[in-house]
C-alpha cells in the first residue's frame, strides 16, 4: 500500500508538533485516520499534497466568505507587501478598519485590534471585569470562546456549585469565577444570576453556536438574557468570531435584532489572516488602556497586511449586499437538497442551519444544546466524513462542528455535495 504524502507528513510532524498538529481537531481523531495536508486552494476546492481537489465545506472556519485567493484581497495584499510586513506603529488602515466596522455592526461604537479570536475573547471578558468591578462570569455549555483560562472550565452540577477545570494548566481559581449554564436555557441563567447577585461581570455567548455543531438560539432566548444582563447591570457580550458579517453585514446581532454590549471578532476582518477585535459601547471601551486602566497591548495587533486584507473583504461585503441573498440562497438549496436526499433514503437525522452555516447531526432528536448535540452517533460521522471525502468533499472533521459556504460555490457545485452526501449515506448507513 502506498504511503501518501500527508500520512508522511503527519508521521514527520508527530517527532516535532504535539500530536502533530498545531491545533487539535486537524488531527482527525474525532473521525478516524491521518490528516489531510493543504498545499493550495481557489475558489471553492482545496488540494492536498497529493495534488486531490476537493470542494470544501470549511473556509477556513469561516472566513472566505468569497472563497479562497480572491483577487481583490490577494491584490490588496500583494500591494501592502510592498510596504514591509509590520510597525508596531500605527497605521492609515487600522482607522479604517474602526470606523468600516462601526459603520457596519449595530452596537459597536469603539474597537480595538487583537490578533485572533481568543485573545479578542480574553481581552473582552478582563474589560467587563474592569468595568463592573465584578470577577465572575457566565458562559454556555458546547460553546467555544478560544483557549484562554476563563473558557475552559466544565460545567458544576447546579446554580451554586462552581465550575471545574477542564484541561489542566488551568487553576480551581479560575474555574471559581466562571459558571456554566445548558444554551437555550434561560431559566438555568437566572438561577445562576440568583445565585451569584452583584458578582457576576460578563455573560458571553455564540449567538449562533458553530462549536457543537450548528445550534440555533431558541425563539426569546437572546432577548431574555438581553434583558437579565439590562436588569443585573451585566455586560452582555456575542462572540461573532463565526457569525460576524457572515449571518448579515452586521452579523447575528443583525439578523436577530439584539444588541450585546461587546462583541468579538474574529479572522474574517483580517479576510482570513491571522486578527481579531473586540468592541462594543463607548462607555465600556474607554476603560481600555492607554484611556482607561485596563491593559492590553499587542506589537502584532492592527498587523498592516491583515488590515489591508480585511479592509478589502469588509468592503466588498458593505458594497454588495447581494452577497447575502447568494450564500441564503446556497445554504436553503444545499440543506432542503440534504433533507429530500434523507427522506428517500427513509432517514431522519436532524440538520440545523442559518444562511451559510450548516450540521447534519446523526440523531434523530432534535439539537438545541450540547447534551441533545452529544446524542450524536459519533462513530457514524466519522464513517460518513470519509465516505465524504473519498468522494471529493472536504468537511470539518467533527460531528461538533459547522460547515459554512462561501460565494464560490455555484449550482453544479452543490449539485455534487448534494449527490455525495446521498451516496456517502446509503454507504455507511448499508
Amino acid at each position: 500500500m502506498n504511503i501518501s504524502t500527508s500520512q508522511a507528513l503527519f508521521e514527520k510532524a508527530q517527532n516535532f508538533i504535539p500530536g502533530g498538529v498545531n491545533s487539535p481537531v486537524r488531527a482527525f481523531r474525532a473521525v478516524g485516520g491521518s490528516p489531510v495536508f493543504i498545499k493550495s486552494a481557489k475558489g471553492p476546492y482545496i488540494y492536498d499534497e497529493d495534488d486531490n481537489e476537493y470542494i470544501e465545506l470549511i473556509n477556513s472556519w469561516g472566513p472566505m466568505i468569497l472563497g479562497h485567493g480572491h483577487e481583490l484581497i490577494q491584490k490588496a495584499v500583494s500591494d501592502a507587501i510592498q510596504h514591509s510586513f509590520s510597525f508596531g506603529a500605527p497605521t492609515r488602515r487600522e482607522v479604517e478598519m474602526a470606523e468600516l466596522i462601526t459603520s457596519m455592526v449595530p452596537s459597536i461604537e469603539k474597537v480595538r485590534m487583537v490578533n485572533s479570536g481568543t485573545e479578542a475573547t480574553m481581552s473582552a471578558i478582563r474589560v467587563a471585569r474592569g468595568f463592573t468591578g465584578r470577577d465572575k462570569i457566565i458562559k454556555f455549555e458546547g460553546c467555544y470562546h478560544g483557549h484562554g483560562d476563563s473558557f475552559l472550565i466544565a460545567a458544576g452540577s447546579g446554580a451554586v456549585t462552581f465550575g471545574t477545570p477542564d484541561s489542566p494548566g488551568v487553576t480551581k481559581g479560575v474555574a471559581n469565577d466562571t459558571l456554566t449554564a445548558p444554551y437555550n436555557d434561560l431559566e438555568a441563567v437566572q438561577k445562576l444570576v440568583d445565585a451569584n447577585k452583584g458578582h457576576i461581570a460578563a455573560l458571553i455567548l455564540e449567538p449562533v453556536v458553530g462549536n457543537m455543531g450548528c445550534v440555533l438560539p431558541a425563539d426569546g432566548f437572546l432577548e431574555g438574557l438581553r434583558k437579565i444582563c439590562d436588569e443585573e447591570g451585566i455586560v452582555l457580550i456575542f462572540d461573532e468570531v463565526m457569525t460576524g458579517f457572515r449571518l448579515s453585514k452586521g452579523g447575528a446581532q443583525e439578523r436577530f435584532g439584539i444588541k450585546p454590549d461587546l462583541t468579538t471578532l474574529g479572522k474574517i476582518i483580517g479576510g482570513g489572516m491571522p486578527v481579531g477585535a473586540y468592541g462594543g459601547k463607548a462607555e465600556i471601551m474607554n476603560w481600555v488602556s492607554p484611556l482607561g486602566p485596563v491593559y492590553q497591548a499587542g506589537t502584532l495587533s492592527g498587523n498592516p497586511i491583515a488590515m489591508a486584507a480585511g479592509l478589502t473583504m469588509l468592503n466588498y461585503l458593505n458594497e454588495h449586499p447581494e452577497v447575502y441573498s447568494q450564500l441564503e440562497l446556497s445554504g436553503h438549496k444545499l440543506v432542503n437538497g440534504f433533507r429530500n436526499s434523507m427522506k428517500k433514503l427513509g432517514l431522519n437525522y436532524t440538520i440545523n442551519s442559518v444562511g451559510s452555516m450548516y450540521t447534519l447531526f446523526f440523531t434523530e432528536q432534535q439539537v438545541t444544546d450540547f447534551p441533545s448535540a452529544k446524542s450524536s452517533d459519533l462513530p457514524l460521522f466519522g464513517k460518513y466524513f470519509h465516505a465524504m471525502l473519498d468522494r471529493g468533499i472536504y468537511m470539518g472533521p467533527s460531528q461538533f462542528e459547522s460547515m459554512f459556504l462561501s460565494t464560490a460555490l455555484e449550482d453544479s457545485h452543490i449539485e455534487r455535495i448534494i449527490q455525495a452526501n446521498e451516496e456517502s449515506l446509503q454507504e455507511v448507513i448499508g
